[in-house]
């Protein structure tokens, strides 16, 4: 807990409510995005996973 010297004034209060409601939609947007792009994400991670098996079989095979 901080005790403070003195109470902010209105003007400190509002802008310390637009900062940190500013930083949660940032931060809001940013995990809906990252949600958002998964799919191909995992799509060529499971790719690239598939070329490295196959260059193992054959590999291997030979």
């Amino acid at each position: 807990m901080v005790l403070w010297s003195y109470p902010p004034t209105r003007k400190q209060l509002a802008a310390t409510i637009v900062v940190f409601v500013s930083g949660a939609s940032l931060a809001t947007y940013g995990a809906y995005m990252s949600l958002l792009n998964i799919a191909p994400q995992q799509a060529r991670a499971k790719s690239r996973s598939d070329y490295v098996k196959e260059r193992f079989r054959k590999l291997i095979d030979n």
